[in-house]
């Protein structure tokens, strides 16, 4: 292979010449003022060594040292000499949060609420999610404004009030610009999304929350986490061929499942962490939310470094290089992990995971015949590249040298070709570089900077209501999640593999073995491609426009734009306690349904259409549980109201019947199967059912981020102690607590029981377990967290 000269880098996807990776450090075109974005790493290596007398100089893993080194207080967390991991709750003190358009409307109008005057830890917005794909980047990003001005007019105010960056619509991907310009090794971050943990390939703790609990970290007031486990996972080999660091996270994902992560951080070491780029490391990291981990993390490396110094962080860099020389920024030898995981990424191939769940791991050798097995048509209806998971300048490059190979054999794509720039630096670059053009020469579809199909903002014409297959880069595959139809099966797999099925149509291709026929009747063989982790002439900024003035002053006679009339924003009404002065056990419960099988926050609270309600809340609790799937009958979207009043129909749809509830003032109760939750950190699944009136949901087992959020929300989580308690409580059922007014008073060994009486007239008590702490529970008491806080400042 040539090495590329730079003087054809305008054209290098045009003539041909393809090039080796390279990890070599890049000089930036620009430094940036790094003050508010460099951790503290002397106050930080303080506290990490005075952690370590405390545990009697116990080994840490990396994990431990950047959770504990941001403890509030680390004698009240850490002492007592007893167990840490997965049963002590840690008061942390984040240095900076994140939020994206969709969630950090609820955040600011609960921030609002607390009555100050500007954010106690640096704060950004990032309007990526407010943006639908339709015919292409400029007229989908005119257009999404347009329909959205109001709330991104509150979200601009909002931020001009209280000193908060704003990323303006078109900027890019929350997760992207977070990695290009917030992300330091060794700090701790909130983000209120999922994906929050993209920014652990640099090395830090980033963790996805729902809004209550970024406002935790906006007022100053400690955030709790349950010390996660940690699970060490051990890398060894190289990554070659057509492998990729996507794989490695499909592959893993197959291993642990959807809950296998769960309380837990992934902290990967071993040899093979060096060869990974920082943009690889971040693909990792982000599809860590798909096994339910808390975040995912690396040891500080190289091409962190390169990384760092390429998009202008240099001062970052060499206050890491000085912390990662004094031990703080890698495991301590002898570290000891829950569990270790080995992997040796010379013996990974492509994976393609799905359809309908990110855990269905299938390695490409073998799907064609996986498809062949289910019956499937071996048809490909679209491929869809980028998003937050793999929208770097190495993804980039690398599709763009198979579509160099493609067009110079006289390929087009042979299924619509959608490509989306994971931020406006990405875009320029690639525009600026010839990546863009060979793309688009093949067929390709340039989306806006933004979100888009991946959470449901694709305006498709084609497939409605049909069975069909679509192949992304992505990280989420939920029925309906992608364009609104339950019958699309979603697999993911890496960008360089969605690129070269995308030339064949069919599911079954092989670009490892398998052959396209040119026009000429010649076959062809695509080579693995390489790309390029970081661009030789550096980045550039593209349109600064889109950029916020970097840490803005509070500009407190700012009016936040709310419109009485508005649709769109509402402001809150705070929740009101459970308990009366009758004592603390909830009143009786009804139960509105019992939810069967896979339940994510995307069939709690559906994404798509319903995201422009995302600031208000009494319009979004239409779509409560929509697409969920009710046990008593199997249908979707179907709850029965056994004390209907006449004229009122004995079933109606789940939102319909919790607002009969709400109009009667009757409290409830869900009973709801394993890992309910999943998915999306939006709060939203929590709000709608507190807004209906929800005051406890039982389940088999609670995904991490969704027990919190009901937690601050003021809903009760219980965990049946034995799973087959699920099949026992039906709708209509009358359910009591007994135990919870020992529990909130502190009494020793409390536990939770529940008196159920059937419908039937049967009564009978299961057992619950819990997992809340002390604050939880003066949260739960005061009708939410965000109650408890705004009495605590008063």
């Amino acid at each position: 292979m040539k090495m590329l000269s730079t003087t054809l880098r305008n054209s290098v996807f045009a003539t041909g010449p393809t090039f080796r990776r390279s990890l070599a450090t890049h000089a930036p075109f620009y430094e940036k003022d790094c003050s508010s974005i460099t951790p503290p790493y002397a106050q930080l290596i303080r506290k990490w060594e005075y952690v370590r007398e405390l545990l009697n100089n116990r080994p840490l893993t990396l994990a431990e040292k950047i959770l504990y080194s941001h403890l509030n207080d680390p004698e009240k967390s850490l002492s007592g000499g007893g167990k840490i991991r997965g049963e002590s709750y840690l008061q942390l003190t984040p240095q900076r949060v994140a939020m994206q358009d969709a969630s950090a409307q609820m955040a600011l109008l609960q921030f609002m609420s607390a009555g100050l005057s500007r954010c106690a830890v640096p704060t950004s917005i990032h309007c990526d999610h407010l943006i639908q794909a339709i015919d292409g980047a400029e007229s989908d990003l005119k257009r999404s404004i347009a329909s959205n001005k109001e709330v991104f007019d509150f979200l601009e105010s909002a931020a001009r009030k209280y000193g908060i960056e704003f990323w303006k619509p078109g900027s890019g991907i929350i997760h992207q610009i977070v990695l290009e310009n917030y992300a330091a090794p060794g700090m701790l971050m909130l983000g209120t999304d999922s994906h929050t943990p993209n920014a652990g390939g640099l090395g830090l703790l980033a963790i996805g929350v729902g809004g209550a609990d970024a406002v935790d970290a906006m007022t100053g007031t400690p955030w709790e986490l349950k010390a996660p486990q940690v699970v060490g996972i051990h890398l060894t080999g190289k990554l070659s061929g057509w492998a990729t660091p996507k794989d490695l996270i499909l592959y893993l994902a197959g291993k642990l499942t959807v809950r296998g992560g769960t309380g837990r951080i992934l902290e990967y070491f071993g040899p093979g962490v060096a060869n990974q780029s920082c943009t690889g490391l971040a693909t990792v990291a982000n599809m860590g939310a798909e096994v339910g981990a808390t975040t995912s993390t690396f040891p500080y490396t190289e091409n962190m470094r390169a990384y760092l110094n390429a998009t202008g962080r240099a001062p970052v860099a060499r206050a890491a290089d000085k912390a990662a020389s004094m031990g703080f920024l890698n495991a301590d030898d002898g570290a000891e992990y829950d569990e270790v995981i080995e992997i040796n990424l010379s013996e990974l191939e492509p994976t393609i995971n799905g359809p309908f769940t990110p855990d269905l791991a299938t390695p490409l050798s073998k799907f064609g015949s996986f498809v062949k097995e289910q019956g499937w048509k071996d048809e490909l209806s679209a491929g869809l590249i980028g998003s937050c998971t793999n929208s770097s300048y190495e993804d980039m490059t690398r599709v763009a040298e198979l579509a160099q190979q493609a067009k110079a054999a006289g390929l087009v794509t042979k299924v619509p070709f959608l490509c989306t720039p994971g931020s406006e630096q990405i875009r320029a670059t690639m525009e600026r570089d010839g990546v863009t053009n060979t793309l688009e020469d093949v067929g390709a579809v340039v989306l806006a900077n933004a979100c888009g199909p991946c959470i449901g903002q694709w305006k498709r014409d084609d497939m409605k209501g049909e069975e069909n297959a679509i192949l992304t880069s992505f990280n989420r595959n939920f029925k309906s999640r992608n364009d609104g139809n339950r019958l699309t099966m979603n697999f993911l797999a890496s960008p360089t593999i969605v690129t070269a099925m995308a030339f064949s149509g069919s599911l079954s291709f092989n670009p490892m073995t398998d052959t396209l026929t040119l026009p000429s009747g010649k076959p062809f063989r695509f080579t693995p491609p390489a790309g390029r982790d970081l661009p030789i002439e550096g980045f550039t900024q593209g349109d600064t426009d889109y950029y916020p003035s970097p840490t803005p002053e509070p500009q407190p006679e700012t009016e936040v734009i709310i419109r009485a009339d508005s649709q769109r924003l509402e402001l809150l009404e705070p929740f009101q306690s459970h308990f009366s002065d009758s004592g603390l056990e909830l009143p009786p419960l009804k139960v509105l349904m019992r939810v069967r099988g896979k339940c994510t926050t995307d069939h709690i609270s559906a994404a798509g259409p319903w995201l422009k309600y995302k600031g208000h809340l009494t319009n979004i609790s239409e779509n409560l549980l929509i697409t969920a799937v009710n046990d008593e009958g199997g249908d979707v979207n179907v709850a029965f109201d056994h004390d209907r009043a006449a004229g009122e129909t004995e079933t109606d749809t789940i939102p319909a019947v919790a607002k009969r509830f709400k109009a009667r003032n009757q409290p409830w109760t869900l009973v709801v199967d394993d890992n309910y939750g999943e998915g999306s950190a939006r709060e939203h699944a929590a709000l709608q059912p507190r807004f209906y009136g929800c005051a406890m949901i039982v389940a088999r087992s609670f995904a991490r981020i969704h027990e919190t959020n009901l937690k601050k929300q003021g809903v009760l989580p219980l965990w049946f102690t034995d799973k087959a308690d699920y099949s026992r409580i039906g709708s209509g059922d009358i359910v009591e607590t007994i135990g919870l007014a020992d529990l909130i008073e502190g009494r020793q060994n409390a536990a939770v029981k529940l008196k159920v009486t059937k419908r039937t007239g049967e009564v009978f008590e299961i057992l619950t377990k819990h997992t809340m702490s002390e604050d939880q529970l003066k949260w739960f008491c005061a009708g939410s967290a965000l109650n408890f806080i705004r009495s605590q400042m008063s």
